[in-house]
């Protein structure tokens, strides 16, 4: 039986961990993220659970370094069944008008400038069938979310875009919208929230692989 694959970018803690624990129950997992100790620990909990994991510690936005780990995943395997890009720069809440140079340049690079340049980068991977995922976090537009709020609506329109133009000849690209959850980045937006009413990385993760699976 041929070993399926997916990919995660962004798997070092909330959502990403998450979906890479769940999908390791029937897939490879290949773990992105700059956190080399997150992901390690990510490893452990995978294969204490019977799975396997290759983690790649690098930054999405080296283009050399994408380049260089797309082109080792198609020598190794020659495609992958899934794709779930979840990582994000989170710059802090801030009027428009006070808005920092550095945290908009970061926001874009991160959240829109390397998700333009992963998709090709990841899409010569994909077959018909396979899945690429991304997590839209509908903030744009609202007040103090400038930065973050911007470059993530960027991010989703430019998966929607790739969306409509593969819909007949694949592959699936599915916007997905996780409900709250207690993330490092919610925290950032929302400090001193009850985290007890919010689901869990976990079971978003469960709830939003369901009916792809």
């Amino acid at each position: 039986m041929t070993e399926k694959i997916a990919l995660i970018t962004g798997a070092s803690r909330g959502l990403g961990a998450a979906l890479a624990e769940v999908l390791s129950q029937t897939h490879h997992i290949v773990a992105v993220a700059r956190t080399s100790g997150a992901l390690e620990e990510l490893d452990d909990r995978v294969q204490a659970n019977g799975g396997n994991m290759t983690i790649a510690p690098m930054d999405i936005t080296n283009r050399d370094a994408m380049a260089h780990l797309c082109k080792s995943l198609f020598e190794r395997w020659g495609s992958i069944d899934i794709w779930a890009h979840t990582a994000i720069h989170a710059s802090p809440l801030t009027p428009a008008s006070s808005l920092d140079a550095k945290d908009w340049e970061k926001s874009v690079t991160v959240n829109v400038m390397a998700t333009g340049i992963l998709i090709p980068y990841v899409a010569p991977l994909l077959t018909e069938t396979s899945k690429a995922l991304f997590f839209d976090d509908p903030q744009g537009g609202e007040k103090f979310f400038s930065a973050y709020g911007a470059s993530k609506a960027a991010q989703i329109a430019l998966a929607k875009s790739w969306q409509v133009e593969t819909a007949r000849i694949g592959p699936r690209v599915q916007i997905l919208t996780p409900a709250p959850m207690p993330t490092a980045t919610r925290a950032r937006f929302f400090p001193g929230e009850d985290k007890s009413k919010l689901a869990t990385p976990k079971e978003e993760a469960v709830r939003l692989l369901s009916p792809l699976l």
